[in-house]
């Protein structure tokens, strides 16, 4: 059953995860108390066309009432909120929203928009927990839940199945407590006790990032000066050029439309561009081996020996061709050692 709290004296705990996070978010939502004066968000990654039965895993091991909201939905203390495929999750003062707004790093819904609209919408009364993942979503939203007064968890790296989202926002994001995952719980039952006794009611801080009358997905997106520089790099979604700016010490790139990323995330976006483009090359090759093949062996079947011959070269060369290119295939994706992450530069 919700807690009824009021909007004044609510607080928001937001939660991210991907790789090997749904028995981490179970294990955390499952040790929160029901009466916790607190909504509860959280943005598993997931494929878009796939159907998420998470919020029934939540509830299964826990004591809190877990679904996919309906656009516009009230938040309620006790309550999880958990994103659907292919839409955002984004908090608002007293609500929540869905919404297909352009990606951010290649994800629909994405940890850092989820974390952002939060630290907007509720300032200091936010509690951003980032768990097991791949690559570097939510480095970024914990940060800016850091820089609006809220306080950032992370999930001890060393025991997450996927360390790299949790190793990233510890290196990057000064978060105030990193753990294990069965000390989660009771930290944030605690902390949220403390946020909501505050002399200080909830408000609506003005610290950077645009309103949150604003939906993401506005009209007007695409016709707003992006941040920061032009850069070289192009869009891995759309095409469109990328503006490269720094936030807090972070590198990102946003193109015109909205679609945002990380270093991390537009450097795995390039590579699977990349290797998109070497199959395709690998396919054209084989095939105009296949041709060429074919051609020589009906030059040679009408006594033309000599461009029999030709057709036979062409088609070695490419199938030389196609070998090298299978060759670098294998060796352009090499995994992600969490070392790779948590070791400082130098």
């Amino acid at each position: 059953m919700a807690v009824n709290a009021g909007e004044d004296r609510l607080a928001v705990i937001v939660l991210g995860a991907s790789a090997g996070g749904v028995d981490a978010l179970a294990e955390v939502i499952g040790g929160l108390p029901p009466d916790i004066p607190a909504a509860v968000c959280v943005v598993l990654h997931l494929a878009p066309e796939g159907k998420s039965v998470l919020p029934h895993i939540i509830e299964s091991r826990g004591k809190l009432p877990a679904r996919h909201p309906a656009d516009g939905e009230r938040l309620e203390a006790g309550r999880v909120y958990v994103a659907p495929p292919d839409l955002h999750l984004v908090v608002q003062h007293g609500w929540v929203r869905l919404s297909a707004a352009p990606k951010e790093n290649g994800l629909r819904p994405s940890v850092d928009t989820l974390f952002r609209s939060a630290a907007q919408a509720y300032g200091s009364r936010v509690v951003g927990v980032v768990l097991s993942g791949t690559l570097d979503d939510g480095t970024s939203g914990l940060l800016a839940i850091k820089q609006h007064g809220g306080v950032g968890v992370v999930q001890d790296p060393e025991e997450a199945m996927f360390p790299s989202m949790p190793a990233s926002a510890a290196r990057f994001s000064d978060p105030d407590h990193i753990l294990p995952i069965d000390k989660i719980p009771e930290l944030l039952t605690t902390v949220v006790e403390d946020l909501v006794t505050r002399d200080q009611p909830s408000i609506r801080p003005e610290v950077g990032g645009a309103p949150m009358d604003e939906m993401p997905d506005s009209d007007e997106a695409s016709a707003t000066a992006q941040p920061g520089e032009p850069s070289e790099f192009t869009c891995p979604e759309c095409g469109g050029t990328l503006w490269e700016y720094d936030e807090a010490g972070l590198l990102r790139f946003r193109c015109r439309v909205g679609h945002a990323y990380s270093t991390e995330s537009l450097l795995a976006d390039q590579s699977n561009a990349l290797e998109a483009a070497l199959w395709a090359a690998v396919v054209a090759l084989e095939e105009r081996a296949d041709l060429a093949r074919r051609l020589s062996d009906r030059m040679r079947g009408r006594g033309r020996t000599g461009s029999g011959h030709r057709f036979e070269r062409e088609a070695s060369d490419a199938r030389d061709r196609a070998r090298v290119v299978r060759d670098a295939l294998l060796h352009l994706k090499k995994p992600i050692r969490a070392e790779d992450i948590a070791v400082e530069d130098g």
